[in-house]
């Protein structure tokens, strides 16, 4: 890991934990609730984290331009034709931040020529907080701020632990793209966290199918990719990022293969 990368991911890693003191707060304490043009609910916890996150990513780097799912849609979107950009979910999971079941989280990628190089994953009201880069540096961090390294697992001979998403499941479709994979347990989990868990050997694969946002996958990608693991579309082709409406296709998270 460069010197450079190395600044910018400690630099995501406190952006990502002070937002997540805001989002606490207002958890606590309740707030306003709107909802936006495309149906999906707003929290104040997603204004107030997305703008402490916003302040400090451009006070690291002001150069580099910050793709935020809320600025986005207000229909502030800054130019990224250049090679480096962030992608920011203030608060990916909103739903369950609504549900109460504390399974929501701060989401910070780090794209570099349309690859998620750095990212960080912080689960406020859970306590987990992740954060990696490539190559191969991967970390769940303590509340105290210790770090043990982290790496996918290899596949368990009894079968794999399959993530499901909690609030859009397809159990049909999950089922019929598993076949005939030996799968010993499925767990079922909010936001993008589902990722983290996959990179920490925790569980070995995630199916996505259904719509995403790149700012959904961005922190989780780098990672997963850090320890070891790999995200793909079904076709078996990378993401890309920087696409014109950040929207991704379906997609499968793997551990070790």
């Amino acid at each position: 890991m460069t010197a450079e990368r190395e600044r910018l991911l400690e630099a995501a890693l406190e952006a990502a934990l002070a937002a997540g003191r805001a989002i606490l707060a207002v958890y606590h304490s309740g707030g306003e609730v709107t909802i936006k043009p495309d149906g999906t609910p707003v929290t104040e916890a997603d204004r107030r984290a997305e703008a402490i996150i916003e302040r400090a990513l451009l006070a690291a780097a002001p150069e580099v331009p910050i793709i935020a799912e809320e600025a986005v849609a207000r229909g502030r979107i800054p130019a990224i034709s250049g090679r480096r950009f962030w992608l920011v979910d203030p608060l990916d999971g909103t739903r369950e931040f609504l549900a109460r079941n504390d399974e929501f989280c701060v989401s910070i990628g780090l794209i570099e020529d349309g690859r998620p190089v750095l990212g960080v994953l912080h689960g406020p009201a859970l306590g987990l907080t992740f954060a990696g880069a490539l190559p191969d540096h991967a970390w769940r961090i303590a509340a105290n701020g210790s770090r043990t390294r982290i790496h996918v697992r290899r596949a368990p001979a009894d079968g794999l632990t399959v993530m499901v998403s909690r609030s859009h499941r397809d159990q049909a479709r999950i089922m019929a793209y598993l076949g005939s994979t030996r799968v010993a347990a499925t767990r079922a989990m909010g936001s993008a966290l589902k990722l983290a868990l996959v990179a920490a050997g925790e569980a070995d694969l995630y199916p996505r199918l259904g719509p995403t946002s790149e700012w959904d996958t961005a922190g989780g990608e780098a990672i997963l990719a850090a320890a070891g693991g790999s995200l793909a579309r079904l076709d078996g082709k990378p993401l890309a990022y920087g696409k014109p409406r950040f929207l991704n296709p379906e997609f499968v998270a793997r551990g070790s293969k």
